[in-house]
């Protein structure tokens, strides 16, 4: 407006916003005439969109499910939308799962996508700010500190955790209340991250200057910093003082442990990144254990905190199911409960099936993108997906998939009580990308913690946290929605992980036996 006021000093403000909107309207008008010209049949159908650069943007945003949902209507499995300047081609279904998430590093790429958001959270060298064989590396470096002797010991903290915030917070005093999902399960899952992951002295320094930092942090981790990552805004600038002093925090450690020469009475992941080097000899630099150590404990957090707030507001919504929990356990140890061990949950059916269940109605993401590095034809179609674009895969779709799960948008655990969608896969899908061999699960409708080279090993840390917490919090309380209805609430889609809309709390009452 500036610029026009001064190269059209005699214009009038009106005048001015007319020529804008001029200006504005047969941008729209062009770029509506462009998508009507018939498109090349190599190529996905595009979405129809008003707006050039903004495309599809803000009905992806506003609810990704069903947007999706109309796109498949309209166009299949396969198309095209606009998103902030990116063509964005999502490929749906378990062929689109396989094709997207069992592709090479060097067709279809996760570190020009996912480094923007959290290269300046976890930090410089780890992660995606690294090339792919690296990362590689560096999963095979934490899943060494997830073994079964790790995640044994690991129950027995969680358990100890739980039972301490139960004791000492406020909010669960007397014999009955409400409390906020969201910031119970937060806390609780900050603190058994911090304590089996991270160990002894990490969990000790966990004040409340620790949790703020990484309150600020965690702010940083948000969808706009896919393309504004880099930008000064205030929160960013919070993201990244909190980055640098966390960071300090575990270089001092560092620091302490090398110059004591001497392991911690209780070996941890801390110690085993200081222990391990990489194929070729070089040991990790302790600013990158730092910055892993960070990302670990971000991922720890994250995929347990967002679950669990799901498994106790449907556990409120229908409390015969939390009944069904306790009474599990109640029968496997006999009417006396014990400490659980990582050996009895394989025992707890129905706890697993709540968390299975909960992991697929609730997934964590919607999206999982990948950059396409060369064209790429995509097998039984005429399409070819351009260099430069982003391929879209969604957990979701195939979760919602009535083919593979029969009712598919009602919560009902039972419905894996017979049924283990993972039986599709053979011993040809079993694969080692440099971590060790695991199941790719590329061609399961159920994929809720990823799959191929990029799927998250931290899933039975994941599973064993959450019975943990679930099967703690379900021995000493009942739960209830505050109107007694049976529904949760909404779905955030505006968070990085798919939350629930605030406020999210529920009603608790302690059982008789306390």
């Amino acid at each position: 407006m500036g610029l026009l006021r001064y190269y059209l000093p005699s214009v009038g403000p009106f005048e001015i916003l007319f020529y804008v909107a001029g200006g504005l309207a047969l941008v729209i008008a062009v770029n509506v005439i462009l998508q009507l010209i018939p498109r090349n049949r190599n190529e996905p159908p595009t979405v129809f969109h008003w707006v050039p650069f903004l495309g599809s943007a803000a009905a992806y945003g506003k609810n990704p499910h069903e947007f999706f949902r109309k796109c498949r209507e309209k166009h299949g499995d396969i198309f095209t939308f606009v998103m902030l300047g990116r063509r964005m081609t999502a490929y749906f279904g378990i062929e689109g799962n396989d094709f997207i998430l069992n592709s090479k590093n060097q067709e279809l790429n996760a570190e020009e996508i996912y480094n923007a958001l959290t290269g300046p959270v976890f930090g410089s060298g780890v992660i995606y700010d690294c090339d792919n064989a690296t990362l590689m590396e560096q999963k095979r470096f934490v899943k060494f500190g997830l073994n079964q002797e790790a995640l044994e010991s690991h129950v027995r903290l969680t358990e100890q955790e739980v039972l301490d915030y139960i004791k000492n917070t406020p909010e669960l005093k007397g014999q009955s209340g409400t409390m906020s999902v969201s910031a119970v399960i937060a806390q609780i899952t900050l603190y058994t991250a911090a304590r089996t992951l991270q160990g002894a002295e990490v969990r000790k320094r966990l004040n409340r200057e620790f949790a703020e930092f990484y309150h600020d942090l965690d702010m940083g981790f948000s969808p706009l910093n896919f393309v504004f990552g880099k930008v000064p805004l205030p929160v960013n600038v919070r993201r990244d003082a909190a980055h640098a002093k966390m960071r300090d925090v575990y270089m001092e450690i560092i620091k302490q442990r090398r110059e004591s020469k001497c392991a911690p009475a209780e070996p941890d992941m801390l110690w085993n990144f200081m222990e391990c080097t990489y194929r070729n000899g070089r040991p990790i630099p302790d600013k990158e254990i730092a910055h892993l150590m960070i990302a670990l404990l971000m991922a720890g957090q994250h995929s347990s905190s967002a679950a669990g707030e799901w498994i106790m507001l449907r556990l409120a919504s229908q409390p015969e199911v939390a009944e069904e929990i306790y009474q599990e356990q109640l029968s496997y140890y006999k009417g006396s409960l014990q400490p659980i061990e990582y050996a009895d949950i394989d025992h707890f059916t129905v706890l697993k099936n709540v968390i299975k269940e909960t992991l697929r109605v609730h997934s964590s993401t919607h999206s999982i993108l990948r950059k396409v590095k060369k064209p790429l034809r995509v097998p039984g179609t005429d399409y070819v997906v351009p260099e430069g674009n982003v391929m879209l895969a969604s957990p979701t779709v195939t979760h919602f998939d009535e083919r593979y799960f029969p009712n598919a948008q009602l919560w009902d655990p039972h419905r894996w009580d017979n049924y283990n969608p993972d039986e599709i896969e053979t011993e040809a899908d079993m694969v080692d990308y440099g971590y060790g061999v695991i199941n790719k699960g590329t061609r399961s409708p159920y994929i809720a913690f990823g799959a191929g080279r990029h799927r998250c090993i931290g899933e039975k840390f994941a599973y064993a946290n959450l019975a943990i917490i679930v099967g703690t919090f379900v021995r000493h309380f009942k739960f209830s929605t505050l109107d007694g209805k049976r529904t949760v609430p909404p779905t955030d889609f505006s968070s990085m992980f798919l939350r629930a809309m605030s406020p999210a709390t529920i009603r608790w009452e302690r059982r008789v036996s306390e």
